[in-house]
């Protein structure tokens, strides 16, 4: 059979081709791999089929945003060898405590939400018909602990780290979550990485185990909307839940410095 130009070009070019391949095969083994961890993460899809939560700018509800964002989470989580066990992925669930009973034996505990605001911040406006409204001043992940959970200084470590690694993606860490509509302070926890404590939240203050409440962002912000339904962006905000994750719970904890005291 005749060679053409390019296939006798091509074997010229192979020895150098072997060298690329050998190359990249051996940057592939120095290259340090994605954390794992072996362990159980509960994860739990907040609000549900009767109580849907906060309403988006454009009328949806949170409980369709956080089971997105979960059902995108869990094989990530998956992948990073941890094992996932779903906390109101029906939206049937009939009550808090239900939820922390669910959770029970888990290693870790993460609820996903989507955030609101203050109603004094809202403007109306009609969105293909509908009469609704929208806030277009705050937006950011939250990452929020108690004070009340067992496991503080672990529940601590593990946001630092989703904070950290959301961070690195591009993610912005909210600043608008100081005190609550009636005035109670949650003062930061690591305000570099978007965590405050927040003692009240029921998920995260009666379980046996570390636990964390994320919201992944303002339902009514209309820009910050649109990105939350955006697929590659959950599936970016997932993994970089997945590493934090794997990184806290593949590594010993340890607490770093004093931890402020609780608030009333």
């Amino acid at each position: 059979m005749a060679i053409t130009q390019s296939q006798s070009e091509g074997r010229q070019r192979r020895p150098w081709s072997m060298a690329a391949i050998l190359a990249c095969l051996l940057l592939t083994a120095l290259a340090p791999l994605p954390a794992r961890a072996a362990g159980t993460v509960a994860v739990d899809v907040g609000h549900g089929l009767w109580d849907s939560g906060a309403i988006s700018a454009r009328g949806a509800t949170e409980f369709d945003f956080n089971l997105n964002l979960a059902r995108v989470l869990r094989p990530v989580l998956e992948a990073r060898g941890l094992t996932v066990r779903p906390v109101n992925f029906d939206g049937e669930i009939e009550s808090l405590q239900a939820r922390v009973d669910a959770a029970a034996g888990s290693d870790f505990l993460l609820s996903i939400h989507h955030d609101s605001v203050s109603s004094f911040k809202l403007t109306a406006w009609n969105w293909m018909g509908e009469d609704l409204d929208f806030a277009d001043e705050d937006r950011g992940f939250a990452l929020f602990i108690s004070h009340r959970n067992p496991r503080l200084e672990e529940s601590l470590a593990c946001a630092s780290a989703m904070g950290r690694a959301l961070r690195a993606r591009g993610f912005v860490p909210a600043t608008h979550h100081g005190t609550t509509a009636a005035g109670t302070p949650r003062p930061w926890a690591d305000e570099e990485n978007g965590v405050r404590f927040y003692d009240t939240l029921f998920v995260i203050s009666h379980g046996a185990m570390p636990s964390v409440l994320f919201e992944a962002g303002v339902l009514k912000h209309r820009d910050e909307e649109l990105a939350l339904r955006d697929r590659s962006r959950q599936q970016a905000m997932a993994h970089g839940l997945a590493e934090g994750l794997a990184v806290c719970l593949g590594e010993p904890l340890k607490a770093e410095g004093q931890l402020p005291g609780p608030r009333n």
